[in-house]
C-alpha cells in the first residue's frame, strides 16, 4: 500500500471508536490509536492508566504491540485521536520508529479534522542500536 492510498479518515474514525474503550480514571484524558499495516490491517489500542502512572500504557503502544503480537512488522500510518490533536509521547515516538521512520501520523481530535505529520519530523534522530531502523 503507497501512503497515497491511505484512507486516512477510515483510519482517524478507527482510533476515534478505540478512544471510547479507553482507561483512565486518574487524568480523564482518553486516547485512542489506530495502526495502519503495510498488508491493510488495522490495529487499535487506547491507552490504559494505572495508579502508578508509570506503569500507564499509551494508546499509540497498545495499538502497536497489539500489531506486532499478530506478527505484523511493517506500518504505513497511525492515527491517535484525544481530547485535541496530540502529539505522542517520546517513549511512542521511539517506539514507533523502531519499525521505520517513514511512517505517516494523523492526529485528530474527538471530531472535525486531522492533521498529517511525518514520523521524521517529529523525531529525526531516534535512538537506535541496531544501525538503522525497519
Amino acid at each position: 500500500m503507497k501512503a497515497a492510498a491511505v484512507d486516512l479518515a477510515a483510519l482517524v474514525k478507527a482510533a476515534r471508536e478505540a478512544r471510547e474503550r479507553a482507561y483512565a480514571p486518574y487524568s480523564g484524558f482518553t486516547v485512542g490509536a489506530a495502526i495502519l499495516a503495510c498488508d491493510g490491517t488495522v490495529f487499535t489500542g487506547a491507552n490504559v492508566e494505572n495508579a502508578s502512572y508509570g506503569l500507564t500504557l499509551c494508546a499509540e503502544r497498545v495499538a502497536l504491540a497489539c500489531a506486532v503480537a499478530a506478527g505484523r512488522r511493517k506500518f504505513e500510518a497511525l492515527a491517535v485521536v484525544a481530547a485535541s490533536a496530540t502529539v505522542p509521547c517520546g517513549a511512542c515516538l521511539q517506539s514507533l520508529a523502531e519499525f521505520g521512520t517513514s511512517w505517516v501520523l494523523v492526529l485528530a481530535g474527538p471530531e472535525g479534522p486531522f492533521h498529517r505529520l511525518d514520523l521524521q519530523a517529529l523525531l529525526p534522530q531516534p535512538f537506535a542500536l541496531r544501525g538503522g531502523n525497519g
